[in-house]
């Protein structure tokens, strides 16, 4: 059991930034009995002074210092101009210049000793570690960032293993700004992660969600929008799920045919927010609600 949220204010680019960040966790932590192992968000909308926003965490192979040293490199050898870079204990949020093919700079990041890659966005980050969102929100100061929109999940560990990686949102990668968070379990994981990894698609997990990240990878890059990509995926994903997906400029949400994970969504003229449970939803919005719930086998998607 997970829980799952979204928040996305449809106007914000014409209004000013919404406290995304301080939502979501306000959502998740009304939330955490589905789930203290880990805890993430995607913010997404962000105003930068910089081509794109690249989140890293270095594993335990190495101390953080060098392995964080070494992905500054890769981004400057890459041909990157470094803007920003914080490093947080083995966490690095790293600002860059940046014309090259983005698949190149990820696959180079992702080949240097060390580096975890997190995501590449050009207007989000994703933020991700074990405990829960209150724990998380101190550790990182997620409480404190705008934007237009953001998804966030808290999971409770069913199958695999408890640890920065495999705590959600996932990236799709190599696209920036499309990244994951998922309820549910996919029962065709292993035989579809094999299809993907014999045409060259990266895992970096063992975690089923991230099928879905690249899954909808897959699917952009032969050319489809992302509402007919959620389509296809009650298709051809097996199992029960619930998923919410942020891009650079909306979210949406894909329900299977079963509808066996919850979801209640809220929506107004300039907002729409949605989570596993209400009480996450009226963390935000202390007014009355009209909301509804996702029937089985659908899609929605929603632009900022």
């Amino acid at each position: 059991m997970c829980g799952i949220a979204g928040i996305m204010y449809k106007d914000s680019r014409s209004t000013g930034l919404a406290p995304i960040g301080a939502e979501l966790i306000k959502m998740l932590e009304t939330m955490v009995h589905r789930g203290h192992d880990s805890a993430g968000v995607t913010i997404a909308g962000e105003e930068l002074d910089s081509d794109l926003l690249i989140r890293i965490w270095a594993d335990e192979s190495a101390p953080a210092e060098e392995t964080i040293a070494r992905a500054k490199e890769t981004v400057i050898s890459e041909g990157g101009a470094i803007v920003s870079a914080d490093a947080r204990d083995s966490y690095l949020r790293l600002t860059a210049n940046y014309e090259g093919d983005v698949p190149r700079l990820a696959e180079a990041l992702l080949q240097t000793p060390g580096v975890v890659l997190h995501s590449i966005g050009e207007a989000s980050e994703v933020i991700k570690d074990v405990g829960t969102p209150a724990v998380m929100d101190e550790r990182h100061g997620i409480s404190r960032l705008s934007g237009t929109h953001g998804v966030g999940h808290v999971r409770m560990a069913t199958e695999s293993k408890v640890d920065i990686s495999h705590a959600h949102p996932f990236w799709a990668y190599p696209f920036t700004d499309v990244t994951v968070v998922h309820n549910g379990q996919l029962t065709n994981y292993h035989g579809m992660k094999r299809d993907f990894e014999s045409r060259g698609h990266v895992f970096q997990t063992e975690n089923d969600s991230e099928l879905i990240a690249v899954y909808l990878a897959d699917k952009l890059a032969g050319g489809a929008e992302l509402d007919s990509a959620l389509e296809a995926s009650l298709d051809d994903l097996d199992g029960t799920f619930t998923y919410l997906v942020s891009t650079r400029d909306g979210m949406g949400y894909a329900k299977d045919r079963w509808s066996a994970k919850p979801l209640v969504l809220m929506e107004t003229g300039s907002v729409v927010a949605l989570a596993s449970e209400e009480i996450a939803l009226r963390s935000v919005f202390t007014e009355e609600l009209d909301r509804t719930e996702p029937q089985e086998h659908e899609v929605m998607t929603w632009s900022a």
